[in-house]
């Protein structure tokens, strides 16, 4: 089961910059191109945030499974650098990472004007995408290709 999630959550990685970066280039060139807030952009902006829940969601039951996680002695863990990265740091970076996400998706729902939205997005998925870039950089795994843990 560990292996299954640990591979799910690796490879939705790929989705989640993916449809992240599509994101953000098509908001900052709408926004400097003065362009409309199309249907297409809400669509993309919508697919990044589901696959980045989808990515939490894979990641909260990974959680618990991994035996790198040390939840039951967080003492211990914080006095190990291996632990408290995956215990809390990973964790905590993701976390902010989603609701980064989440609140510039809604502030371009609720905005009306286009640059408003396009703003929003660029702004608050931008930063999203660094703290998951540092995040992916933190734990020691690549950013492209899945190696196993601890090798």
């Amino acid at each position: 089961m560990y292996n299954f999630f640990l591979g799910l959550h690796s490879g939705l990685r790929y989705i989640v910059l993916l449809l992240l970066a599509v994101a953000i280039v098509l908001s900052v060139t709408a926004l400097f191109g003065k362009k409309d807030y199309t249907q297409t952009n809400r669509k993309i902006n919508l697919f990044a945030m589901i696959a980045t829940h989808t990515q939490l969601l894979a990641g909260l039951i990974l959680y618990f499974f991994s035996p790198l996680v040390q939840y039951g002695n967080m003492g211990e863990a914080m006095k190990n650098t291996l632990a408290r990265y995956w215990t809390v740091e990973h964790a905590v970076l993701m976390l902010f990472a989603v609701a980064l996400i989440t609140v510039g998706h809604s502030r371009s729902k609720k905005d009306v004007a286009a640059v408003n939205k396009h703003r929003a997005i660029a702004l608050y998925y931008g930063l999203a995408i660094l703290v998951i870039v540092i995040a992916i950089y933190q734990s020691g795994r690549p950013l492209l290709g899945m190696t196993s843990i601890g090798s």
